[in-house]
C-alpha cells in the first residue's frame, strides 16, 4: 500500500482481536493513513479503499520493545558458550564489546544495527528503544546515538554501562554528567545507568541521573540484575520511566515499584542467557506494579529480537498468564516509554498492529520458538 495513492485500508474476518483493551472476536479495524481510524465489528465496517482479509486470524499491536542495545559490533558467542559450562556472568564482557565498537565504522554499525531492526519488524516489532552504551567516550557515544537515531525516535544515553578499563571511577563518573552528557544529550531522549554490583553504586548514579534528567531526558534505570540494590528504589525515587532487570527484588523494592509511576521492564531473554533466576512477575503484577516486557537485544547475554520468545519465558518461568504477557509486551512497552500513541489497537493511534498465522494471541506462548508473524503493519503500510 502506498500512502500517497491509498486513503484507507480496512482490515476484515479478524477471528480474534486483542487490543490491549479487551478481546473481540470477529472483528474489523479500519486504518486511514498512519492512524487507526475504527474498530468493531466486521459486519458494520466501513467503507475503505482497499480490504485486508484476516481469514480467521488473530490481530495484535504491534510490540513495543523498551529495552535494546542495537548499535555495537563484533560478538561474543564464546562468552555464552563458557555461561553454558558454568562459568558465571559478571557484566565484564561489556568491555569486549567497548572495544570492538570503537573499531568498527559508522557504516559497520549502521548496517548491523539496521539489521537487527529489521529482524525485530518481521516478528512485530513496530516501536523499539535503542540504548547506546558500548562507546564510553565522548566521540563514540555520540556516534552511536546518531546512528540509534537514524533508526528509531526512542534513543537513550547508556554512557554509564560500565567504568572503561583503565578509568577511575569517579572521574568516569564526573565525564559521563559532564561533558559526555553535554554531548550526548541532542541525540537522545532518555538517560540510564547500570546500578549494580560491578557498575556504579546509587551515589554515583544519582548523580549521574540527576544531571541528564536537568538536561532534559527522561530517566531509566539497569536495576537489580546481579543482586538486590539500591537500583529499583532510586528508580522510583527519581520518577524513571522504568526500573529494567529487576531480577531479585526485596519486599521493600516491590512496595517501592507499587506505589510510584515507575514500570518493571522485565527481560526474560537476559536471564535465559545468562542462566540467572527469572524474576517473579506474578509478584509484582499481584502488588499492582506497571510491568513490561522487552527483549534486551545486546551480543552478550540476550541476543534475541524475539518478543515471542520473551512472551513464552514470561509465562512458562514467570507466572504471567498469556494475556498479561502480550499486554505487558505490547501496552506495557509503551507506558515504560511513556507513549500513548502505540502498544493498543485504539482510534487514533498510531496504525502498527500484527497479523497472525494463528488464530488466538494464546499462541504466542502456546507454540513457541515458532515464526507465527504473517503481516505487520507499521504507521499504516504492511511490511
Amino acid at each position: 500500500m502506498n500512502p500517497a495513492t491509498t486513503r484507507s485500508l480496512a482490515i476484515t474476518g479478524i477471528g480474534e482481536l486483542f487490543t490491549g483493551d479487551d478481546v473481540l472476536r470477529d472483528a474489523a479495524v479500519v486504518v486511514d493513513g498512519d492512524r487507526i481510524a475504527w474498530v468493531g465489528p466486521t459486519s458494520g465496517t466501513p467503507a475503505a479503499d482497499e480490504r485486508l482479509d484476516a481469514d480467521g486470524a488473530a490481530v495484535l499491536p504491534g510490540f513495543v520493545d523498551s529495552h535494546a542495545h542495537l548499535v555495537f559490533a563484533g560478538d561474543r558467542a564464546a562468552e555464552f558458550d563458557a555461561r553454558m559450562a558454568g562459568a558465571p556472568y559478571t557484566g565484564g564482557g561489556i568491555r569486549t564489546t567497548v572495544a570492538a565498537t570503537r573499531a568498527a565504522s559508522d557504516d559497520e554499525l549502521r548496517a548491523s544495527a539496521g539489521r537487527l531492526v529489521r529482524e525485530a519488524l518481521r516478528q512485530g516489532t513496530t516501536t523499539i528503544e535503542i540504548k547506546s552504551g558500548y562507546g564510553l567516550s565522548i566521540a563514540d557515544e555520540v556516534r552511536c546515538l546518531r546512528i540509534a537515531g537514524q533508526l528509531t525516535d526512542e534513543t537513550t544515553f547508556l554512557g554509564a554501562h560500565v567504568v572503561p578499563t583503565g578509568e577511575s571511577a569517579d572521574d568516569y563518573v564526573a565525564l559521563v554528567s559532564g561533558p559526555m552528557l553535554e554531548a550526548a544529550a541532542p541525540y537522545a531522549r532518555w538517560i540510564d545507568v547500570f546500578c549494580d554490583r560491578g557498575a556504579f553504586d546509587a551515589d554515583q548514579a544519582r548523580a549521574i541521573l540527576t544531571a541528564g534528567a536537568k538536561a532534559g531526558l527522561g530517566v531509566r534505570v539497569h536495576a537489580n540484575q546481579l543482586v538486590a540494590g539500591p537500583g529499583v528504589r532510586l528508580a522510583v525515587e527519581l520518577g524513571a520511566a522504568s526500573a529494567d532487570h529487576c531480577t531479585h527484588l526485596t519486599g521493600a523494592d516491590v512496595d517501592a515499584l507499587a506505589g510510584g509511576q515507575t514500570v518493571a521492564t522485565l527481560l526474560p531473554g537476559a536471564d535465559f542467557g545468562t542462566r540467572s533466576p527469572y524474576p517473579d512477575a506474578r509478584r509484582l503484577l499481584d502488588a499492582g506494579v506497571a510491568v513490561a516486557l522487552a527483549t534486551d537485544c545486546n551480543p552478550g547475554t540476550s541476543y534475541t529480537t524475539s518478543m515471542s520468545f520473551c512472551i513464552a519465558l514470561a509465562v512458562r518461568e514467570m507466572r504471567m498468564t498469556p494475556a498479561e504477557a502480550v499486554a505487558a509486551a505490547t501496552s506495557g512497552g509503551a507506558r515504560a516509554l511513556r507513549r500513548d500513541d502505540v502498544g493498543r489497537i485504539r482510534p487514533g493511534l498510531r496504525a502498527d498492529l500484527m497479523i497472525l498465522d494463528a488464530p488466538s494471541y494464546l499462541h504466542l506462548a502456546y507454540r513457541p520458538g515458532v515464526p507465527l508473524v504473517r503481516t505487520v503493519l507499521h504507521n499504516g503500510v504492511p511490511q
